[in-house]
């Protein structure tokens, strides 16, 4: 996905796209945990990279060109320590939610979770849901 990114750009309805990418990524996440076929597991694997690229492409666009040249540094530190905090508290959340519910449970939980929040984000952020170009 990233090679394609880097030839074809998202051009149009950045924002809702960015929207687009997160449910994808939780439908995507939501057939892994119920499959019982490695096609069918693979194929949403790859769905759920593509889509988590897109939507990480599109946010980290966001911040850099939203940000104002003297804060770029400051905004960026601050943007990456929530990642990479978000990343580790999702990683404990999902071990305690599969020793909870068991782990395709888990799973399907998850990414219903995902897509929730996507729409509740999309109606509570409108400007953001609408921004139309990187720029």
């Amino acid at each position: 996905m990233t090679a394609y990114l880097a030839r074809h750009t998202i051009n149009r309805h950045v924002g809702l796209r960015m929207f687009q990418a997160v449910i994808v990524f939780g439908a995507a996440t939501m057939v892994f945990a119920l499959s019982q076929w490695m096609w069918l597991s693979v194929l949403a694997l790859a769905m759920l990279g593509a889509a988590d690229t897109i939507s990480v492409v599109i946010r980290f666009s966001l911040v850099q060109l939203s940000t104002p040249d003297e804060m770029r540094g400051r905004v960026g530190a601050v943007n990456f320590l929530f990642i990479n905090a978000s990343n580790q508290l999702g990683q404990f959340e999902s071990g305690v939610t599969a020793a909870l519910f068991g782990t395709v449970p888990a799973a399907v939980l998850g990414g219903l979770g995902t897509i929730v929040i996507a729409l509740l984000w999309m109606k509570l952020f409108p400007s953001l849901r609408k921004v139309e170009r990187l720029e």
